[in-house]
């Protein structure tokens, strides 16, 4: 029976046997017993499922991967310690020394930080481009050694909204996987597969937990992808030798199976269960959740849009932004609660704004319950030149909020009052 996200989001992951916990109990162990020694050897050698050392799977960790794993229509998620080990595992699993990636510029400062600089140090090139410049452009930039495309569904902290007709057409003109951090929209308001892309990854530490409690990221394969004798993709094709000479292309998961069992297996950047089980009951008010950020944002957005000490103000509910007609195509049931504007003046007038903020708090976080600001600039894109601040859309007087499900009209006034200080 097929069910609509908001059942799913308090419905999927789990479900409990005659007698068994009405929810996901926390499996606190590392290692599980078996009293068959085949079945533990089927277990390493991937021939069957089930659960051995918790550094590759663990049935808690599997319920909220399960959930998001169904609120994305995808084919299996791997949950992963955060959202940083999450796009590392999902670029290692295609990508090798002297191969390449593609990625938006506008991308969230950890994110471009470990394309820009580690990546490069593994032999990885990035390949950065502009969201927003033609088709022709961007295609200029693969060739044969070209892994994966990265992009995100809302661009942390620019707010630009992803084009997926084009870059989906890139993708499979080229044959080449499209990845989408789908953290700032998530599944209830954008579900990137509908629109072409074959991996979704998450922060799972934002909207998914909401609570701000636990750290967690999330691969989702979207299961769309033809790996099976693509000469772009050898590793998928040719025997893992680490396991007896499997080929990934050959099973019903490849990406999923080839991600957990080799890069999980060696890199050991699993969720913790303690996480699992926060962030799968976070997901239970998701679509709830969503809908109260996107009507706040949007209240806030319009207020901010009118007052004259702010000089810009990015958020695609509104119609003279730049990204309103690709938000109603891909955003249709809301914009969520991640806004960006440009306080008037001088620099030091974004601090005096944030300082006397009484109620929206000063956090290097966002996508959670409780209104938070931060200035990029300074913190979370502090490494980039300023050159790369221009690419990535981040002026020095930009102030990224994070709206949350507090009264929208306490918003507003903390905002209110916080604005006259200056």
């Amino acid at each position: 029976m097929s069910y609509k996200l908001d059942t799913l989001c308090v419905q999927a992951g789990y479900k409990p046997k005659t007698g068994e916990s009405r929810i996901p109990q926390i499996c606190q162990s590392t290692t599980f017993f078996y009293g068959d020694t085949q079945a533990m050897a089927d277990l390493f050698d991937l021939k069957s499922d089930g659960y051995f050392y918790s550094r590759l799977a663990n049935p808690t960790v599997a319920a909220f991967e399960g959930k998001v794993a169904a609120l994305e229509d995808g084919v299996c998620a791997i949950g992963c310690a955060s959202g940083m080990s999450a796009t590392s595992l999902a670029v290692f699993t295609v990508a090798g020394a002297g191969d390449n990636i593609l990625s938006s510029q506008a991308v969230y400062g950890g994110t471009y930080n470990l394309f820009s600089t580690t990546l490069p140090k593994l032999g990885i090139e990035c390949r950065f481009f502009d969201p927003d410049a033609p088709a022709e452009e961007i295609e200029k930039l693969i060739d044969e050694k070209t892994k994966i495309i990265f992009t995100e569904t809302v661009a942390n902290p620019a707010i630009v909204v992803l084009d997926f007709e084009k870059i989906a057409k890139i993708a499979q003109k080229h044959g080449v996987l499209f990845a989408v951090d789908n953290t700032l929209a998530t599944p209830v308001l954008c579900q990137p597969k509908k629109f072409g892309a074959n991996l979704a990854i998450h922060s799972s530490s934002k909207y998914l937990d909401g609570h701000a409690a636990a750290l967690g990221g999330v691969i989702v394969d979207l299961g769309n992808f033809n790996y099976k004798n693509n000469p772009r993709y050898p590793s998928f094709n040719q025997p893992d030798e680490s396991y007896h000479g499997l080929v990934y292309a050959d099973l019903a998961v490849p990406f999923g199976t080839k991600c957990r069992a080799q890069m999980m297996r060696d890199f050991g950047a699993i969720m913790s269960p303690q996480n699992g089980f926060i962030s799968y009951l976070g997901c239970d008010t998701l679509a709830l959740r969503m809908e109260r950020h996107s009507q706040n944002a949007a209240k806030i957005a319009k207020y901010l849009s009118k007052h004259p000490k702010i000089e810009w103000i990015n958020h695609p509910s509104l119609e003279g932004n730049k990204y309103h007609e690709l938000a109603k195509k891909y955003l249709p049931n809301g914009c969520g609660g991640m806004m960006s504007f440009g306080i008037c003046g001088s620099v030091e007038n974004c601090a005096t704004f944030m300082e006397s903020l009484q109620l929206i708090t000063q956090e290097t976080h966002v996508a959670d319950v409780r209104s938070c600001v931060l200035h990029p600039a300074s913190t979370t894109h502090r490494q980039l030149s300023e050159e790369d601040l221009k690419k990535a859309g981040v002026p020095h007087n930009l102030v990224r909020l994070s709206v949350g499900i507090e009264n929208a009209d306490d918003l507003i006034a903390d905002l209110e009052q916080a604005l006259a200080k200056i």
